[in-house]
């Protein structure tokens, strides 16, 4: 009987400790942490990276010029010329993590992203709960639709007509608050969007200028008639709430990249075919300065 006790408290024992560990947090070995608005941020701090000799960056594979997927596989684009500058620099591998507009705040704060760079436009909303480094690009909403009915104007808008958005991007919030009877039809990729518009689906898509104008510019017969929609804004890197060591580098890697006119370069390198030298100076930021 004494035997049989000892073995049902051991057993007992065993079954507790699993428990517990079962329910401690699964957070990557070694990040830090931190509490905001009540929900638990995991990150790495600059160290963590170096030590682990790569760097998760989260960027777009459908948005081409700024973060896509080839055909041979390889990420290419605005965003991730950026990236390879910064795993350069940094000494570390860079690991892309391909990311939707929907997602880009709860993979940098359950820490499956170091970084965000994936034409993420810095808004208040947006910095309560990340970190945004310094700007490295301007934009602005855009409107594109077909050219045999292009839109000019959301002032007289139809209630049959729909409207094609990005869930999470900038585009919805603002129709949301300054257009509420505009209806929007939303979609999760760029790749559905353009599928959408392309496919009679709704009469225009509002996205950054820079994704409509590119769209207009590689397809035939789509046309924007609205080019700048709302105030002007910047697109920044992000970092988790509270991993200062990691915001503080790159924000002194964009100023020192700033010296040698790296975004120009960038420019040049990979939106220069789609956009010409015309829009160069209106969209690129050098330094994180931002010249009116």
């Amino acid at each position: 009987m004494k035997k049989l006790r000892r073995l049902t408290a051991l057993t007992f024992s065993i079954i507790l400790a699993f428990s517990l560990s079962a329910c401690k947090s699964s957070s990557p070995e070694g990040a830090g942490s931190a509490s905001e608005g009540g929900s638990h941020v995991v990150y790495r701090t600059l160290d963590e990276i170096k030590a682990a000799g790569t760097i998760n960056i989260g960027v777009f594979s459908d948005k081409n010029p700024f973060g896509f997927v080839d055909e041979n596989g390889e990420y290419q684009g605005y965003d991730v010329y950026f990236a390879n500058r910064i795993g350069a620099d940094l000494g570390v591998n860079v690991n892309f993590v391909s990311t939707e507009a929907a997602n880009r705040i709860e993979y940098l704060q359950t820490g499956k992203v170091d970084v965000i760079l994936a034409n993420f436009t810095v808004t208040e909303e947006r910095a309560e709960e990340v970190d945004f480094a310094l700007p490295y690009m301007k934009v602005a909403l855009g409107v594109v639709s077909p050219a045999a009915n292009t839109i000019t104007t959301l002032d007289n808008w139809k209630d049959e007509d729909a409207m094609i958005v990005i869930s999470g991007t900038t585009a919805e919030t603002y129709l949301t608050k300054n257009y509420p009877n505009i209806t929007l039809q939303k979609y999760d990729t760029y790749a559905n969007a353009k599928n959408a518009l392309e496919n009679g689906n709704a009469v225009a898509w509002a996205n950054d200028n820079t994704e409509v104008i590119a769209f207009a510019l590689q397809n035939h017969g789509y046309t924007v008639g609205i080019p700048s929609l709302g105030s002007q804004d910047t697109i920044a890197p992000a970092v988790s709430k509270g991993n200062s060591t990691l915001l503080d580098w790159i924000n002194e890697e964009i100023k020192r990249l700033g010296d040698e006119q790296f975004f120009h370069a960038n420019y040049e390198a990979t939106l220069v075919d789609t956009y010409g030298s015309d829009y160069e100076d209106s969209l690129v930021v050098e330094g994180g300065v931002v010249n009116q």
